[in-house]
C-alpha cells in the first residue's frame, strides 16, 4: 500500500457493536479536534456489520454485511476490527494484512491467542497491527508499558483488569452478599453477559494479562501458560475472615519476574486494605506496574464501555496517521516492545511459584485437630503466620490460617494430606496472598 502522498486515512470498521459503534460516534464527534491534531482527515468510508441500518449511517459511502468486502477494497488504508471473538475476525485480519492494510483491533482474545502469528504477518507485509484498545479499555496501558516505561526493567505488574469481576467482588465485600446474587444483579445492569464465564472464571483477564506480560518481559504471547482461576468459589465468609485479618479480596492478574522465569497468573488474591489496588472498586480497572528505575506507577480508569474503548481505538488511528505522515518505511515500534526478545525466559508453572496463602479449613470440633494440621504443614516446610479459630458450627469449626511464603507444589501436597484427615469435614478453600513485601504498592 502506498499512501505516503496522502495525509488522511480511509477507514473501514468491521463490526458495529458497542466498540465499533462507539468508535464511529467518537470519530464523528471529535472530527474537528482530530483534524486539528493531524492536519488531515480520518474518514470512515466503509462499514461491515451483520445488521445493516442505512438510515443510521448517513454519510458512509459503502455498507456491507461481509467484512471481506472491506478488506478487499483497494481504497481502504486501515481496517478497524471490532467484531470480537475468533471467527470470522481471525480470517478478516489475516486477509487485511496480506492485502497490505493496517489493522486496529480491540480483540484481546485474538491478540493473546494468535498474536505471534499475526504480528509476523504484519511485519512481512510492512503494515501495523495496533491493539491498545484490547486491554483495559480507555487506560493507555499498552503505550505505558511499551513506550512510557521503555527505560525500565519491569519487575512486576498487578491489575484489576475485568470490570465485571471487580463489581461483583466490590458488592460482595461492601454488602456481605453472595456471589450468585450479585452476578444476577451484574447481568441485570449490563455489566455481565448472559453467559458470564469469560469474566467470572478469569478468561478475559487472562487474555489481557498475557498481552501485558509479553510486553513487560519480552516473551512471546503464551495464553495457554497463563494460570487462570475465577471468583465463583469466593464466599462472604472468606471476605469476612480476610477483613478480620486486615485484607480484602480482589480478582487480580499478576505477572512477576522471578529467579525461575516469569509468573503469569489470574486468581482471587488477598491484599492488605492499605494497598492502592485494594481501594479500586466498582466496574473500573486499575493496574500497578513496578519498574526498576521509576518504582510503582498506577494506571486507573474505565476498563470497558463504548466511549472509553473507542478512545483507545482512535488513539491508535492517530498514531498510525502520524507515522504515515512521517514517511517512515516501517512501523516505528515493535508491537510487543522488543526488537530482540530475551533468550531463555520461560513462564513458570503455577506449582513452582512461591506465595503466601490463606486457608479456610472445615475441621471437626475435636481435641488435637490444630496440632495435626500444624504438623502436616511443618512437614511440607510451610510455616504459619496467623490463625483464627472460630466457634463451632454444629460439629465443625472453621480454622483460618495465613501462611508464610511457600512453594505451591508443597502447599498442594499439604492440602491433600490435611483433607485426608478424619478430622476434616470438607474441601479446604485456598486463596493466594499478595503482600508486596518491601514494594510501594
Amino acid at each position: 500500500m502506498n499512501n505516503g502522498n496522502r495525509k488522511g486515512l480511509n477507514i473501514a470498521i468491521c463490526g458495529l457493536g458497542t466498540v465499533g459503534g462507539g468508535t464511529l460516534a467518537l470519530l464523528q464527534k471529535n472530527a474537528e479536534e482530530l483534524r486539528l491534531r493531524l492536519g488531515a482527515e480520518l474518514k470512515v468510508t466503509r462499514i461491515a456489520t451483520r445488521t445493516l441500518h442505512p438510515e443510521k449511517l448517513s454519510g458512509i459511502e459503502n455498507l456491507s454485511n461481509d467484512p471481506l468486502d472491506a478488506v478487499n477494497d483497494e481504497s481502504i488504508d486501515v481496517v478497524i476490527e471490532t467484531i470480537g471473538g475468533v471467527d470470522p475476525a481471525l480470517e478478516v485480519i489475516r486477509q487485511a494484512l496480506v492485502n497490505g492494510k493496517h489493522i486496529v483491533t480491540a480483540n484481546k482474545a485474538l491478540i493473546a491467542e494468535y498474536g505471534n502469528e499475526l504480528f509476523q504477518l504484519a511485519q512481512a507485509n510492512n503494515v501495523t497491527l495496533a491493539f491498545e484498545s484490547s486491554v483495559a479499555g480507555g487506560i493507555p496501558i499498552i503505550k505505558a508499558l511499551r513506550e512510557g516505561l521503555a527505560a525500565n526493567k519491569i519487575d512486576w505488574l498487578a491489575g484489576i483488569i475485568n470490570g465485571t469481576g471487580n463489581f461483583i467482588m466490590s458488592e460482595m465485600t461492601s454488602k456481605k452478599r453472595k456471589f450468585d446474587e450479585v452476578l444476577i444483579e451484574a447481568q441485570e445492569l449490563g455489566y455481565a453477559e448472559a453467559d458470564p464465564t469469560f469474566d467470572v472464571e478469569g478468561i478475559d483477564a487472562a487474555h489481557k494479562l498475557t498481552i501485558m506480560g509479553s510486553i513487560a518481559f519480552g516473551i512471546p504471547l503464551q495464553f495457554n501458560k497463563t494460570y487462570t482461576e475465577g471468583i465463583s468459589q469466593i464466599t462472604p465468609e472468606d471476605i469476612s475472615y480476610a477483613d478480620e485479618l486486615g485484607y480484602c479480596i480482589k480478582h487480580l492478574g499478576i505477572a512477576r519476574r522471578s529467579e525461575k522465569g516469569v509468573e503469569m497468573r489470574v486468581h482471587p488474591t488477598l491484599l492488605s486494605k492499605s494497598r492502592l489496588l485494594a481501594n479500586s472498586n466498582g466496574v473500573g480497572n486499575a493496574i500497578l506496574v513496578h519498574g526498576n528505575a521509576v518504582g510503582a506507577t498506577l494506571y486507573n480508569g474505565p476498563g470497558a464501555g463504548a466511549e472509553a474503548t473507542a478512545s483507545a481505538v482512535v488513539a491508535d488511528l492517530v498514531d498510525l496517521c502520524r507515522h504515515i505522515q512521517s514517511g517512515a518505511a516501517s512501523p516505528v515500534y515493535p508491537p510487543l516492545g522488543y526488537r530482540e526478545m530475551p533468550s531463555g525466559v520461560s513462564v513458570v508453572d503455577i506449582e513452582d511459584i512461591n506465595a503466601e496463602y490463606y486457608l479456610r479449613i472445615p475441621a471437626m470440633d475435636r481435641v488435637g485437630v490444630m496440632a495435626r494440621i500444624s504438623s502436616i504443614l511443618q512437614a511440607h516446610n510451610i510455616s504459619i503466620e496467623a490463625v483464627i479459630q472460630k466457634e463451632a458450627i454444629s460439629e465443625t469449626v472453621p480454622i483460618i490460617i495465613l501462611t508464610h511464603s511457600a512453594e505451591e507444589r508443597q502447599l498442594n501436597k499439604a492440602i491433600d494430606a490435611i483433607e485426608a484427615l478424619e478430622d476434616i469435614a470438607g474441601k479446604i478453600n485456598r486463596i493466594r496472598v499478595e503482600p508486596f513485601h518491601g514494594e510501594a504498592a
